[in-house]
């Protein structure tokens, strides 16, 4: 699922492409996609893009006269871009949103068809679709403390948890524990002020290395088809099970539940014990969405 420096790579795209740009023709091939009849999407046609923005793992394309589209992308979608007369895809293309300077795809390459658009009226309806989490990158200590101490939540929960962080997902929640040397599944009762620190400054660091390196690599370029990933080259553990902690050579262990599969260092993270799946299960029925949509909706 794209997380805040992917979904970062896609507004800073879209925006020089298409901001002050007329939406000309909006082309819905998927039924499943569109979630939102009142405004219907063909009320889009002819506004002219005024912003390209995010809410939390959302892209937001905000028109005039206060409309707004909003993406939710999941698992599987992904924008590609098209230089004008160029043809989408075939059979993952759920929605074509054409402008003078090239038309953007919407696509999904999965049978679970679980990306979404909205098209909404009105900053009030915009904001209902916030999850509301605090901006990591803005937020001090003391409101990431606060945050991460709602709950009595595993630390792969809290980060995860879009009521509590924006932008955060499956894929940089490993990273971040790992750069902060903290076991996925500590309870965050019982962190210490020196940990809850630690995790802060791992959590601000592991961004913006990425949305610095995403945005230095999309500098002149759309992200292209398999770009957007979970499984970047450079990642420390995440989707790197049985390979080498590049910290301290350690293999790396995973911990899988329904829909979800964590990655960690024993090494480094969990002083030298592996978590097995099944002494686990219990905690992660308790505390673990069992479901992407679970997950996305902070259930």
């Amino acid at each position: 699922m794209p997380e805040l420096p992917d979904i970062l790579a896609y507004v800073e795209g879209l925006g020089r492409r298409v901001t002050d740009a007329p939406l000309e023709q909006v082309l819905v091939r998927s039924p499943f996609v569109l979630r939102s009849f009142d405004p219907p999407i063909e009320a889009a046609e002819g506004r002219v893009v005024q912003r390209v923005g995010r809410l939390g793992k959302r892209v937001v394309l905000s028109l005039t006269d206060d409309l707004h589209l909003v993406f939710h992308l999941m698992i599987a979608g992904r924008f590609q871009w098209k230089q004008p007369g160029a043809k989408p895809p075939g059979k993952i293309t759920l929605a074509t949103f054409r402008f003078p300077t090239g038309t953007l795809v919407l696509t999904e390459a999965s049978q679970k068809k679980r990306a979404a658009l909205h098209v909404v009226s009105g900053q009030a309806a915009l904001v209902a679709h916030e999850p509301g989490g605090i901006d990591v990158l803005e937020a001090d200590l003391t409101a990431f403390a606060n945050a991460l101490r709602t709950g009595n939540n595993t630390l792969k929960r809290a980060l995860t948890d879009p009521r509590r962080f924006s932008g955060i997902g499956n894929a940089y929640s490993d990273e971040i524990l790992h750069a902060a040397g903290l076991s996925p599944v500590m309870l965050t009762g019982r962190l210490s002020n020196d940990q809850v620190a630690r995790l802060h400054d791992a959590t601000r660091q592991v961004l913006m290395h990425w949305i610095e390196k995403l945005s230095a690599r999309f500098a002149k370029r759309f992200p292209g088809p398999g770009e957007v990933t979970a499984f970047q080259d450079g990642f420390a553990v995440h989707g790197r099970y049985g390979k080498e902690c590049p910290i301290c050579g350690t293999t790396v262990q995973r911990i899988r539940y329904a829909e979800n599969e964590t990655n960690y260092c024993p090494r480094c993270q969990t002083d030298g014990r592996v978590l097995a799946d099944r002494s686990l299960s219990r905690l992660l029925k308790d505390d673990w969405p069992r479901t992407i949509e679970e997950l996305e909706e902070g259930l």
